[in-house]
């Protein structure tokens, strides 16, 4: 089983995000630290933006920031938001005929409980708390501290995103 590239960089966007709290970040210095596609990132960043996990502003002191409730999304709920369509085989998609054996294979059970387990322990987790060592990502992800007197403070924004 493997995550799509697409849900491997949201999920990167949102640690960088998560470990860079109270500064504004953008896609190119996300796409750097991370070594990957600035236009790969564009449309993870706009998905993510859409579906409020994460708050973008544009304009000179623009830039992308995390959601402050990080420690109420897990990690299943990013898995499910990017791969709509996951499923480790196609029997399980719920579309019968498929497969010749499908109405008698004991297969299909087993991963499908297999894929049940693998998401209940993505939902144990948060994005907070992949985040939780920022001082030890910080440096890897070439995050500066000094970096937040570069941008003016964040101003709280409701969740239909207008600034408070």
């Amino acid at each position: 089983m493997q995550l799509t590239q697409y849900t491997d960089y949201s999920l990167r966007v949102l640690l960088y995000l998560s470990s860079n709290p109270g500064r504004r970040s953008n896609i190119s210095e996300i796409a750097k630290s991370y070594g990957i596609s600035k236009n790969h990132l564009m449309k993870v960043v706009q998905n993510l933006a859409a579906k409020g996990l994460v708050h973008s502003i544009r304009g000179r002191h623009g830039g992308l920031y995390h959601n402050a409730a990080t420690d109420k999304i897990t990690l299943g709920d990013v898995v499910r938001m990017c791969e709509p369509d996951f499923y480790i085989v196609e029997c399980l998609d719920g579309i019968k005929g498929k497969c010749p054996i499908d109405s008698v294979c004991y297969l299909k059970g087993v991963l499908s409980n297999a894929m049940n387990k693998f998401m209940e322990e993505l939902d144990r987790y948060t994005l907070g708390e992949m985040a939780r060592n920022p001082l030890q990502l910080q440096p890897l992800l070439n995050i500066r501290p000094e970096s937040s007197k570069r941008s003016p403070a964040l101003k709280p924004v409701s969740s239909d995103g207008v600034s408070a």
